[in-house]
């Protein structure tokens, strides 16, 4: 497997692959100043043999991971899973979503494409989540709860059930989420209130 993106993020997906015996390859970052990461050779050049095998988006801004993975040309892999994680038999995780340490994913809930389900974040039965969020760690997204594509959800964030969260949203560190989200809000607090909106 190949990662694409040589930062910390990409710490933690070598960590990952390590803990279920999957090898990594080869990584990839534009910045030709980085040279290894953990003590893997990073390449600057998009080579055949890494287009032609499983990659990784290793970008931890929703944004730019986005725009990364509409232009790329390989292979993206499978959802990769921390063996520590307790993913429900009956969820579905999609393609280049990463699920970090101690995650914990209940029955009937749908991931997207290139997640990151952080260490030790909840997310309960029947959510859906679209491409491209981020749940931040120790977050809590209680049951039946939709949240839409490029939305962060903050660390130590709360969600309670029922609650739709809109396009690219940003819930800031610890809030507390009580009522529907627009899309491109900025909530913060507790209850979580709106302080601006984000084009």
């Amino acid at each position: 497997m190949n990662i694409y993106g040589a930062s910390g993020h990409g710490k933690v997906i070598i960590d990952i692959a390590e803990s279920i015996n999957i090898t990594i390859d080869q990584i990839f970052d534009d910045n030709n100043k980085i040279y290894t990461l953990n003590e893997i050779s990073v390449i600057h050049d998009l080579n055949k043999n890494f287009l032609n095998s499983d990659t990784i988006i290793a970008i931890g801004n929703n944004k730019i991971r986005k725009r990364v993975a509409d232009s790329f040309k390989g292979k993206i892999a499978e959802a990769i899973i921390h063996k520590s994680a307790i993913i429900s038999p009956n969820a579905i995780v999609e393609k280049g979503t990463v699920i970090m340490p101690n995650a914990s994913v209940n029955s009937a809930t749908s991931i997207g494409e290139h997640c990151i389900i952080n260490t030790a974040s909840t997310i309960d039965h029947d959510c859906v989540l679209g491409n491209y969020v981020h749940i931040s760690p120790n977050a809590a997204i209680a049951g039946n709860v939709i949240i839409n594509e490029g939305t962060h959800v903050g660390i130590g964030a709360v969600v309670i059930p029922g609650i739709k969260i809109g396009n690219w949203v940003t819930i800031g560190a610890g809030a507390v989420i009580i009522r529907d989200v627009p899309d491109h809000a900025v909530v913060v607090g507790n209850p979580g209130k709106i302080i601006k909106y984000l084009n």
